[in-house]
């Protein structure tokens, strides 16, 4: 995992938040959400925004190009993906000076679900923040759950913030 600046989170004993990020409305309304309901808890926490680069969209690249994927194509996306990840943390990490927070970022290249409950682990993080797109039963069983995931995988608790309709 890397900051945005390539270095990992320090490790002091301040107690960690971490607010998960990608660019959908829910996750943003999530961090508004935090920053805005948890004013007492973010004092005392060190917040960490977190986004994952999903490798789910090299699927396509491979059977588009029938199996002969050229290297510096794979290196182009990925290379956009993180220029977005980063300008995603970087919009965030701006809302949350605007509330008087400074909190620090992390992405990782991955599996969204599996890098966030690593980070948790790795980083020692005492409180996740998730939002929830509010799929209902058969949509979490054909597209599957990040928030749900978390909540039953995560080594902290896991506050999982949905956005009204």
């Amino acid at each position: 995992m890397e900051g945005v600046e390539g270095k990992s989170c320090r490790s002091d004993d301040k107690k960690k938040m971490m607010v998960c990020i990608d660019e959908s409305d829910y996750s943003h309304h999530a961090l508004n959400w935090a920053l805005a309901n948890l004013p007492d808890s973010l004092t005392k926490f060190q917040l960490i925004i977190f986004t994952a680069q999903s490798l789910s969209d090299f699927a396509y690249l491979h059977a588009s190009t029938l199996g002969a994927t050229p290297p510096d194509l794979i290196t182009s996306i990925q290379e956009r993906q993180k220029k977005a990840a980063l300008a995603l943390l970087e919009r965030a990490k701006d809302i949350c000076a605007q509330h008087g927070i400074a909190a620090e970022t992390i992405t990782e290249v991955g599996d969204p679900k599996e890098a966030i409950c690593q980070a948790v682990e790795k980083f020692n993080i005492q409180l996740l923040v998730l939002g929830s797109h509010g799929r209902g039963a058969i949509g979490r069983a054909i597209l599957g759950s990040v928030s749900n995931y978390c909540v039953h995988n995560a080594k902290c608790p896991v506050l999982v913030v949905r956005k009204p309709h």
